[in-house]
């Protein structure tokens, strides 16, 4: 195997660039289940500070401790290891989000969640995960499928929390929760290229405080009116 466009070297059974052999040493990691663990959270490490640029089959094998050999052996490039990084990221912070918002029903409580949210994946570095990768993809157009298929379930989850809240209101007539949920993560991604001028997050901050404020000022957006009855109800 041939090295892929973000670095790294050989084919099975080859020496690697720590000049460990691959193949059936590899078990001296702790067996392959350990090993592709090491390499994920390595991945995942490497791409939160060094960024795509710095990502490569040698990175991330120094920071896990294992030959580089084995990022293409159990992943098939550096590509996809970084896609598994940001899936079991993505399954850690859609847990974590789904008991935030589980209780909310009012527009004051999701923008408290909301404000959660953002600053739990701020600080766990999903944010930096997910926008890296997109980034990649303005020059590599084979990282936009998959990537896409990894927002659909974060555009489906922030669509049925806001159709929960606002569906069948006034205000999801003028603003549908599908369109408000597209909304959500442009300004998700484009918050964390804001962050790296905002080094405080004060700015970023009173963006959340305002939706903070004008929550409780669109109560008569989201009040239900009552069903009328027909002629033929008792």
């Amino acid at each position: 195997m041939t090295a892929d466009s973000n670095g790294g070297e050989g084919p099975a059974g080859t020496t690697g660039a720590g000049g460990a052999k691959r193949g059936k040493g590899a078990k001296g990691a702790g067996g392959a289940g350990e090993t592709k663990d090491r390499l994920i959270e390595a991945a995942t490490a490497v791409l939160k500070s060094q960024g795509y640029a710095g990502t490569s089959a040698r990175t991330i094998a120094k920071e896990a401790g294992v030959n580089s050999a084995l990022v293409f052996y159990h992943f098939g490039g550096v590509d996809p290891l970084l896609l598994a990084a940001l899936d079991r990221s993505s399954a850690e912070r859609m847990a974590l989000h789904r008991a935030t918002v589980a209780d909310v029903r009012t527009l004051e409580e999701l923008a408290d969640a909301a404000t959660r949210v953002y600053r739990d994946d701020l600080d766990g570095g999903h944010i930096t995960l997910f926008s890296e990768l997109v980034a990649a993809a303005v020059a590599k157009p084979e990282l936009r499928e998959p990537l896409s298929e990894r927002a659909e379930p974060w555009l489906a989850f922030i669509e049925a929390t806001l159709d929960r809240v606002i569906g069948g209101t006034p205000l999801a007539r003028l603003t549908p929760p599908r369109d408000l949920a597209n909304a959500a993560i442009t300004f998700y991604l484009g918050v964390n290229l804001f962050t790296v001028l905002d080094a405080d997050r004060s700015r970023t901050d009173s963006v959340f405080a305002m939706a903070r404020r004008l929550a409780p000022r669109a109560k008569l957006l989201t009040l239900r009116m009552p069903r009328r009855r027909s002629r033929g109800d008792a």
